[in-house]
């Protein structure tokens, strides 16, 4: 008996039981939750958190970048030639495609200007590398070496040489996180570049598919056509490639038809990212400014308003006469009728 009591946990009596506790603690966390989706106050706390788990992020990273190194260093020299003479002939290729834009691109210098059309400003871009990714599937997220103290934003286009990967979405000091555009949150407005239809293109959850929702089934778009942004939005610069129609299928009972593409990009495989700086922004910020300067009127048009006034003043005038002269030759008639 007394063994028995002596084995029983004590229990202080001060102590909150275990649901109240749990109960507290759920409140706390939504209170928290609420709190930071309202006014975000715990920004700059998740801010200096990141801060501050860069540099285990950089250790986590360590071994696999000794290893990708020790590889890299232990290559044959076979290899190595092979890769040498390959990378040698594109760029060749690739010098001989540049030549061929080049021409392209003095020659639509020339037609804008014989248009007075102003050029555009070609967008600057910076290369990242991937330090993780996102291990929850239905979200697909990935974390990037650069930061703020890069130049980066919140919102910012993110490509790599095939097309578009997806946009900032938190910016950290020294990292920054990715949304891809496979997340099935993430909406992007695009055209077909053979027709120029406009729609938006969404996420599913897959990163070699998309959907195409918002169609029509009379929609000029079939399967192979290349969506480039539209540059709606103000997100993403205007024309990059985004994916290729994949499958097209008309429903007559449906508004809408079913509609999927494969992104251009590879979102499983992509290691370094490109983020792009463009003035689009600045300079739809100055096209308002320069509309609102009123021109002066030409006195020419001036001119004509007077005269137009004018006519307007003497036409009953020339009326009044007109049936002055029609009255008397009436009366005349009739004088000489009468005789």
């Amino acid at each position: 008996m007394a063994a028995a009591k002596s084995s029983k946990p004590h229990r202080s009596p001060y102590s909150p039981a275990l649901g109240l506790r749990l109960l507290l603690l759920a409140g706390l966390s939504i209170l928290l939750q609420y709190v930071d989706h309202r006014d975000n106050h715990l920004d700059t706390l998740r801010k200096a958190i990141g801060a501050t788990v860069y540099p285990l992020r950089v250790i986590v990273d360590a071994p696999v970048s000794a290893w990708r190194w020790f590889d890299e260093t232990t290559t044959s020299r076979n290899d190595l030639q092979l890769e040498n003479s390959r990378l040698r002939a594109e760029r060749l290729l690739t010098q001989a495609r540049l030549q061929r834009y080049a021409a392209l691109e003095a020659e639509n210098a020339r037609l804008r200007a014989m248009l007075e059309a102003r050029s555009r400003v070609r967008a600057q871009v910076r290369v990242a590398e991937i330090m993780s990714v996102s291990a929850n599937p239905f979200r697909h997220v990935m974390v990037v070496d650069k930061g703020t103290s890069d130049g980066v934003y919140d919102g910012q286009a993110v490509v790599d040489a095939e097309g578009v990967v997806g946009q900032v979405i938190e910016a950290g000091v020294a990292s920054a996180q990715c949304l891809l555009i496979s997340d099935p949150g993430h909406d992007l407005p695009v055209e077909v570049n053979r027709s120029g239809l406009r729609t938006i293109a969404r996420g599913t959850g897959d990163y070699n598919s998309l959907d195409l929702p918002f169609l029509p089934n009379n929609a000029d778009i079939e399967p192979g056509d290349l969506l480039v942004t539209s540059g709606l939005g103000g997100a993403f610069p205007r024309g990059y490639p985004v994916a290729v129609v994949e499958t097209v299928t008309r429903l007559p009972q449906e508004p809408f038809a079913d509609v999927t593409a494969r992104p251009s990009a590879a979102l499983n495989q992509v290691r370094e990212i490109m983020l792009i700086w463009s003035d689009d922004d600045e300079e739809a910020a100055e096209e308002p400014a320069a509309d609102d300067v009123e021109e002066p009127a030409d006195d020419d048009s001036v001119q004509n308003e007077s005269d137009n006034d004018q006519a307007a003043e003497d036409q009953p005038t020339d009326n009044a006469e007109s049936a002055e002269e029609t009255d008397s030759a009436g009366n005349t008639g009739e004088e000489d009728a009468g005789e």
